[in-house]
C-alpha cells in the first residue's frame, strides 16, 4: 500500500481490460489483492480508483463500487492467513495449505456472484453519487514500482504456503534437504515474512524510520486482532470442557443438515455482531467438539466444514459491521443504497460459498 504496489497492480489489470471492463478489473483487482490485505484496507487504499472511475461514468458506480468490495470481502472471509479463517482453522486442527487452496476456490463463485449481483442492480437502477466531506484520496508515490514487483509480495507467501501442501500430499519423491526447506518456507509465519521482504525492495529510498513507522502501525492494527483471537481461543477450551458434544451432538447428527449447521451458526454470529473474524471463530469454538457427531472428523471434512462456517461469516454485512461503512463512505454511497447493494450482496455472496463448498464436499466422497 505505502509503496505504490496497490496502485501499480490496479493500473496494470485496467490496462489489460480497459475502462469499459473497469467493473470487473476492480472485481479481479479486490480478489488478487484480498489475499494479503484485510478487505478494510484494501478498499481504502484502491477506493480512489474506483471513486475516479465513477466519476467519469456516474451511472455505474454502484457496479463499480460493490465489485470492489465483494472482490475483497470473498477472500477475507473463506482464505487465510485472514485472522478469522486462521484461527478457526486452528481451533478445527485443520490444515491452512489445504484450506487456502480449497478457500480461494470457494471464493471464486462468491466474488462472482457478487460482481454480477451488482451488475444487475446497477442496470436496474443507477444511483448518482453521495457527497462525502470527510473524503481522503489516498496518496501514492511519485513513482509507482513495477507490476512484477508489486506482484511478488501477494503471489509469493500464497505459492510457498500452497507448494508445501502440495508437496506434503506425497512427500516420498522429495529429497530430504529440500523437503525441509519447503516445510520451512510454506510455513504461513515465515511465508508472510518473506512476503514482508520482498516488500522492501518496492521503495525507491528504504530509510529506517519509515520502516520503523509501518511495522508500528501495523502492531497497533493487529493487536486487537490477536485479542479477539485469543479470547476466542479460551472460549474454545470453555466449550470444550462443557461436553457439548454429548449433549447436542445426537441432534445434530439426527437433523441430517450437514453443512448448513456451521454455515448457519456462522451466519448467526456474524449478522448479530458485525465481525467475520468473530463469527468464524466463536462458531469453530462451538462446533469443534461436535463435528464427529456431524460426519466431519475426517481432515478434509474438517476443511469443508470450517470454509461453511467461513461462508457463514460473509452473511450478512450491514449497519454492525465497520466494513459496510467503510465501504459506503470511501465508496461514496448512502446508507440505503449501500444496504441495497453490498449488504444483498453479502448475503448472496454466502450461498454461493456455502453451495462451492457443498460441491467439493460432494465431490470429496466420491
Amino acid at each position: 500500500e505505502k509503496a505504490g504496489a496497490t496502485a501499480s497492480l490496479a493500473r496494470a489489470v485496467l490496462g489489460l481490460t480497459g475502462e469499459s471492463r473497469a467493473p470487473l478489473a476492480l472485481s479481479v483487482i479486490g480478489f488478487g489483492v484480498g489475499f494479503p490485505i484485510f478487505c478494510d484496507s484494501g478498499f481504502v487504499v484502491l477506493s480512489g480508483l474506483a471513486v475516479s472511475l465513477a466519476a467519469q461514468s456516474p451511472g455505474r458506480r454502484v457496479w463499480l463500487v460493490v465489485s470492489l468490495a465483494t472482490g475483497l470481502y470473498a477472500v477475507h472471509c473463506l482464505v487465510p492467513p485472514h485472522p478469522g479463517i486462521t484461527a478457526a482453522a486452528g481451533t478445527l486442527g485443520a490444515d491452512i495449505g489445504r484450506t487456502m487452496l480449497l478457500g480461494a476456490v470457494a471464493a471464486l463463485p462468491a466474488a462472482a456472484v457478487g460482481y454480477l449481483w451488482a451488475k444487475w442492480l446497477n442496470r436496474r437502477a443507477g444511483i448518482p453519487p453521495v457527497e462525502v466531506l470527510d473524503y481522503q484520496p489516498q496518496q501514492q508515490p511519485e513513482r509507482l514500482p513495477s507490476p512484477l514487483l508489486s506482484a511478488l509480495p501477494v503471489v509469493g507467501p500464497v505459492a510457498l504456503i500452497a507448494i508445501k501442501s502440495l508437496v506434503l500430499l506425497e512427500p516420498a519423491p522429495v529429497a530430504s534437504g529440500l523437503l525441509n526447506v519447503v516445510k520451512i518456507a510454506g510455513d504461513p509465519v515465515v511465508a508472510l515474512l518473506i512476503g514482508i521482504l520482498l516488500c522492501l525492495p518496492l521503495f525507491p529510498k528504504i530509510e529506517k524510520t519509515a520502516v520503523n513507522q509501518l511495522l508500528e502501525a501495523a502492531l497497533v492494527k493487529s493487536g486487537g486482532i490477536l485479542l479477539i483471537t485469543g479470547a476466542g481461543g479460551a472460549f474454545g477450551e470453555v466449550i470444550k470442557a462443557l461436553n457439548l458434544g454429548e449433549v447436542f451432538g445426537p441432534a445434530f447428527a439426527a437433523s441430517g443438515l450437514g453443512l448448513l449447521i456451521p454455515f448457519a451458526l456462522a451466519a448467526v454470529f456474524k449478522t448479530a455482531q458485525g465481525s467475520s473474524t468473530v463469527a468464524v471463530i466463536s462458531a469453530a469454538s462451538i462446533l469443534a467438539p461436535l463435528l464427529p457427531s456431524l460426519g466431519f472428523d475426517a481432515e478434509n471434512s474438517r476443511i469443508f466444514a470450517l470454509l461453511a462456517m467461513g461462508a457463514g461469516s460473509m452473511a450478512v454485512s450491514h449497519t454492525n459491521d465497520s466494513y459496510f461503512w467503510v465501504v459506503s463512505r470511501f465508496g461514496q454511497l448512502d446508507t440505503n443504497t449501500a444496504l441495497r447493494s453490498y449488504s444483498v450482496a453479502s448475503a448472496l455472496m454466502g450461498l454461493a460459498g456455502l453451495a462451492a463448498v457443498w460441491a467439493m464436499w460432494v465431490w470429496n466422497q466420491f
